[in-house]
């Protein structure tokens, strides 16, 4: 090994849970990843603009073929709104397309249209983002100087709340910048959340900081950044992730073996949930099941190295 070099993590399989820094690409962590571990099998499980920071879960080895099922759990943020400008990609990287003096807003209207933003509810992506238009990114649509509608989905907050506010001014203008805790499902995006407070009180809004707290099961506090894992490569074990990610089934020899060659299970016991995890004897991740038709049938299903 050269001075200097990273060490490689022959073998290393599981998930890695980087505290992924400010100005990198979601794809910047994959590849810098790929020459931590030494290997190409490298994925991520949902992305983050470059401007944020926080948990971004990747997997390596057999663990990429979980992450399907990783991407969609619940998320929590750390974020600030400023309130008194829109931008034309909802955050602080685009350009300032409105402005308006935000010194009237008061706190409890602010805090009446925070609340307005709780629950299910129907919300348009960011045009700049990366959902895909006829096979398209929106954001590579809309860099190209279309114009990009997206249509509304559907997505659950249920959590928004204001932890802070701070009056100030920004470009002659008077702006609140607003600090707030977002609990979402996946597939919200906290821009829009940002984007749609703005225009409820009629100033407009954008992100300025955002930080991803959690990522399903997995906090930032269960991180590590990129310095340490390239220092100490290391990753969460398959099965331990799979305990923390689906509900278990224990299994006998007879079930895992079966299991082995891609057999569905009969549903001597309940399955607890879909997907669940099947756990052998010795500890191992078998497969991922799912249950129908009294039978619990394998979704996915990870043969021993």
């Amino acid at each position: 090994m050269s001075r200097g070099a990273a060490p490689v993590a022959e073998h290393l399989e599981g998930l890695l849970l980087v505290d992924k820094p400010a100005g990198m690409t979601s794809h910047d962590v994959v590849s810098r990843c790929r020459r931590i571990v030494g290997s190409r099998r490298v994925g991520h499980a949902g992305t983050l603009d470059p401007a944020a920071t926080g948990v971004l879960v990747l997997g390596t080895g057999r663990a990429t073929r979980l992450l399907t099922y990783v991407v969609g759990h619940d998320k929590e943020y750390a974020a600030t709104v400023r309130l008194g400008a829109a931008t034309v990609t909802d955050d602080a990287e685009g350009e300032v397309v409105s402005r308006a003096d935000a010194a009237h807003v008061a706190e409890e209207d602010l805090r009446a249209a925070v609340a307005a933003l709780r629950g299910p509810q129907l919300q348009v992506p960011s045009s700049v983002s990366a959902v895909k238009v006829d096979g398209r990114r929106s954001y590579a649509r809309v860099r190209g100087g279309e114009e990009v509608e997206l249509a509304a989905r559907p997505v659950t907050v249920s959590r928004f709340d204001v932890l802070d506010v701070r009056r100030g001014s920004a470009d002659g203008s008077a702006v609140l910048d607003v600090d707030v805790v977002v609990e979402c499902s996946a597939g919200t995006y906290v821009r829009a959340l940002a984007r749609d407070l703005g225009r409820a009180l009629g100033v407009g809004g954008h992100l300025t900081a955002l930080r991803r707290t959690r990522s399903g099961p997995f906090p930032v506090a269960a991180t590590s950044t990129l310095e340490d894992l390239a220092a100490r490569p290391c990753a969460l074990p398959l099965a331990e992730a799979a305990r923390l990610l689906f509900p278990v089934r224990e299994v006998d020899g007879e079930e895992a073996a079966a299991l082995g060659h891609g057999r569905a299970l009969d549903l001597r016991a309940e399955v607890p949930g879909s997907p669940t995890a099947a756990i052998s004897p010795g500890g191992q991740l078998l497969a991922l099941l799912h249950a129908a038709d009294g039978r619990a049938r394998p979704l996915l299903v990870l043969p021993p190295r």
